[in-house]
């Protein structure tokens, strides 16, 4: 099997697995932040014994310690916000507004770097915009237990600025092995959250264990892995083409598993986000090869 072939196989199997991850925290019945701590607790284990393995741990450094720390911060934020708006907005609308990732880095490339937001790209920015517009006005298909619509939304917002927040963090910490990174954000969520996770009442029954493992082994430990290999084997066109995997899967688990389906009007604004998401990577793609390869040579290649 070829490198791009295995990457190919490597993305889509991590894409998938993230598109469940929304079924395991709904069936799981336990509070988000309960949940969150779990998946760390678990991850942690995970990913410490991948870093021991290969040999990583001895690379740590105070430097990577304090940057990838940072950045735990943010991704465990993250996961509370978009794992408390399922509950709120329901898998699939969270999913799609969640989807607004790449538009607040953009963003943040502009305030942070100086980057400069082209015409084609503030049209894709108020093309999603407009689609965030449509889910939110739209009236959700079916009453969640204790739903609040709106703040779901702003939720499921909140954990897109904050996964934008984590990867401008992680830029400092370009070369650094990227397993090693997510074992310390997975540790830095146990320190954080331990304190509020009502450790004195674990979970009684084995399928919630079940269920808690799952999160932080497959959808954790294993994920991280396989998106890592694929992303050293894969051009970055393909990398993002393969991440739509991702919510075509939630939005297909939220309507088998809890009959959620979408009104018109969201996925209207869905498609409009995917597809201005879909564009803004490619045009990302097209300006790094460029840059990279002016003359036009060779772009199909794994970068």
């Amino acid at each position: 099997m070829d490198k791009k072939t295995q990457g190919t196989l490597e993305m889509s199997v991590a894409m998938a697995i993230s598109g469940t991850i929304g079924w395991f925290v709904v069936q799981s019945g336990l509070p988000t932040l309960e949940v969150v701590f779990w998946r760390c607790a678990f991850g942690v284990l995970a990913l410490g014994l991948v870093c021991w393995a290969m040999g990583l741990l001895r690379g740590m450094t105070w430097r990577i310690a304090r940057w990838a720390a940072l950045g735990g911060v943010a991704i465990v934020t993250n996961w509370l916000l978009l794992f408390g708006a399922y509950s709120h907005a329901s898998i699939s609308v969270a999913t799609a507004v969640y989807n607004t990732q790449p538009f607040m880095l953009v963003v943040f490339g502009a305030l942070l770097f100086g980057e400069r937001i082209t015409l084609a790209k503030l049209g894709w920015l108020v093309t999603a915009f407009g689609g965030m517009l449509l889910i939110a006005q739209a009236r959700p298909s079916a009453d969640l237990p204790g739903s609040n619509y709106a703040l779901g939304i702003a939720m499921a917002l909140g954990a897109a600025f904050f996964w934008a927040f984590a990867s401008v963090v992680a830029k400092r910490l370009t070369g650094t092995p990227p397993h090693l990174i997510a074992m310390v954000q997975v540790a830095v969520g146990v320190f954080m959250l331990a304190p509020f996770a009502n450790l004195g009442t674990p979970p009684q029954d084995a399928v919630t264990w079940l269920l808690l493992v799952t999160l932080g082994v497959v959808h954790t430990g294993l994920m991280y892995i396989l998106l890592y290999g694929a992303v050293q084997k894969l051009p970055t066109y393909l990398q993002g083409a393969l991440s739509f995997i991702y919510p075509v899967v939630a939005i297909s688990v939220d309507y088998v598993a809890f009959d959620h389906r979408l009104q018109p009007a969201q996925w209207l604004g869905a498609a409009a986000i995917l597809v201005a998401a879909a564009a803004m990577s490619q045009q990302a793609t097209r300006g790094r090869s460029a840059v990279q390869n002016p003359a036009g040579i060779g772009n199909t290649k794994p970068r």
